[in-house]
């Protein structure tokens, strides 16, 4: 494996540059900190907390920058490169209060307003384009004639601005300069990752991720394709849409993939397009339901264009990720038909590209210690506000890792432990044959259990030593323990259940003609 030193960006307008990636042969280059903080330390070894970060998202890296920020020594594993999916790809849209009335509420405030700290501290402005903005609800009919634009603006649409010429209606304001704001998500993040590599000594690693090892019910390194061992006392999983590819946490709840759209385009006279964000109500010509594209015009002088939307299969390789072509065609058509100077031949085409959202089942970012693993902490789901909400996750699971809970946002509503209901649920897993069960009840009362301990996120986990069970399972049995008083009629006892759930992931045959116990609750 080798180490990545990412350079910051340079000036003419740093935004404008794509920070470059230098790659150093066989020997890990570690940056120390110019300016260390305050360090958390492994009180035993009497050293600064050894984190591991596993994604080069905005998720992970904002954890690896608040991380390295308050003195842990981080590693940030990333597969491809920093920022090259969702993050890199995305429109970098910002909200304060759209959240509201959710469970996402507190955390977006939060992120929204570390944002701006972040812009302060970071030159936002120059290094990633931040910037506040406008934000309109427009509604657009697509024409029929090949060239639409000339007189079809409604008169009765004043409020619109002026690069907004085609045939829009009923724009309606519904976020100010004080509420919605942009980065250029690529930038942002990369501007982040060259900050906490160069103040704060952050490694970073291309290479992916094997395993989590773990010793005692406790993380203790990480495993790397090709065997390099990473010795962590904590390690973060930040994987975006591919967690649901990483058996510890597919054994416990799902993640899928939305796959989203866009189209970059530069416009000849880029000094026409005013900072106005764009949420269209689009109805297409040939009829049928309207679609939500959404247009941002970029202070690098470039359009961002996005929508048409779909769950389907995450690739195992981010760089495999391209565009549906008719999907891309409607961007296009909805550009030109906003705007003339949108349309081929007024524009540029940059890029025609996809990115996979990362979806829970329940819509709640799943954010916390994973149940059964001291030390293992997950962090994912965010959906279409990732790059939103990026800084206050990063910087909760930052005190959650280092202090052992947070405090800019309750992180108890994100919990990772609130699937093991729902795995129940859909469970459709046959009951145990005798000779299995048999097998083990036995292992389970040879087995010493310790005493249950209160975590940081608010819940409470049963110790499980690993001497009898992989750290999978203990995984699945801590996070199925949870609420069993709760959940269990006096005809099953926890000790039934959890040899049931445990036994799912040991070797042996199974009766398939017998039902499954969760079902008579």
């Amino acid at each position: 494996m080798v180490a990545v030193v990412i350079s910051p960006p340079q000036s003419p307008p740093p935004f404008l540059l794509r920070t470059r990636f230098r790659k150093v042969s066989t020997v890990t280059t570690l940056i120390k900190s110019s300016s260390p903080a305050s360090t958390p330390m492994d009180h035993q070894n009497h050293r600064p907390k050894r984190v591991v970060v596993c994604g080069g998202g905005v998720i992970g890296v904002c954890t690896a920058y608040f991380l390295a920020k308050s003195g842990a020594a981080v590693t940030l594993v990333e597969k491809s490169s920093v920022a090259c999916a969702a993050s890199g790809k995305s429109g970098g849209f910002l909200a304060l209060d759209w959240c509201d009335g959710g469970p996402v509420a507190s955390l977006a405030r939060a992120s929204f307003n570390l944002h701006r700290s972040l812009s302060e501290e970071l030159d936002g402005p120059q290094s990633y384009g931040y910037r506040p903005l406008t934000t309109l609800s427009v509604t657009v009919t697509e024409p029929q004639s090949q060239n639409p634009l000339s007189g079809s603006r409604s008169s009765s649409s004043s409020n619109l601005p002026s690069w907004v010429d085609g045939p829009a209606r009923s724009p309606r304001t519904i976020g100010t300069v004080e509420t919605t704001a942009q980065v250029h998500p690529q930038l942002f993040t990369r501007t982040l990752i060259s900050k906490a590599v160069e103040s704060y000594g952050v490694e970073v690693v291309i290479g992916k991720v094997d395993r989590v090892e773990v010793d005692e019910a406790r993380v203790n390194s990480l495993v790397l394709e090709g065997g390099r061992v990473v010795e962590s006392d904590a390690v973060v999983l930040a994987l975006g849409p591919w967690s649901g590819k990483f058996a510890l946490l597919s054994s416990l709840f799902r993640v899928s993939g939305l796959k989203a759209h866009s189209i970059v385009l530069e416009p000849k006279e880029p000094g026409s397009i005013t900072p106005h964000a764009l949420f269209l109500s689009y109805y297409p010509s040939q009829g049928g339901k309207p679609i939500d594209p959404e247009v941002y015009p970029r202070p690098t002088g470039e359009v961002y264009v996005c929508g048409m939307s779909a769950e389907e299969e995450v690739p195992d390789d981010p760089e495999q990720i391209v565009g549906n072509p008719q999907s891309i065609q409607v961007l296009k058509k909805v550009a030109s038909s906003v705007s003339s100077h949108l349309r081929e031949g007024e524009a540029q085409l940059k890029a025609e590209q996809a990115c996979f959202l990362p979806c829970t089942d329940d819509g709640v970012p799943i954010i916390g210690e994973v149940p059964g693993i001291r030390g293992c902490y997950v962090a994912t789901g965010h959906s279409c506000w990732g790059i939103l909400n990026g800084p206050a996750t990063g910087a909760a699971m930052a005190e959650l890792v280092l202090e052992g809970r947070a405090s800019i946002v309750d992180l108890s509503r994100f919990s990772p432990a609130r699937h093991c209901l729902f795995l129940r649920q859909k469970s459709e897993t046959p009951l145990l044959s005798n000779d299995r069960r048999n097998r083990v009840t036995e292992s389970l009362a040879n087995t010493t259990f310790e005493p249950t301990t209160q975590t940081g996120d608010g819940f409470i986990y049963p110790k499980f030593p690993s001497t009898a069970f992989g750290f999978q399972t203990l995984s699945q049995l801590a996070a199925l323990s949870l609420d069993l008083k709760a959940q269990l009629t006096e005809k099953w006892s926890s000790l039934t259940v959890l040899t049931y759930w445990a036994s799912q992931t040991l070797p042996g045959p199974v009766d398939d003609s017998k039902a499954n116990p969760f079902a008579h609750r």
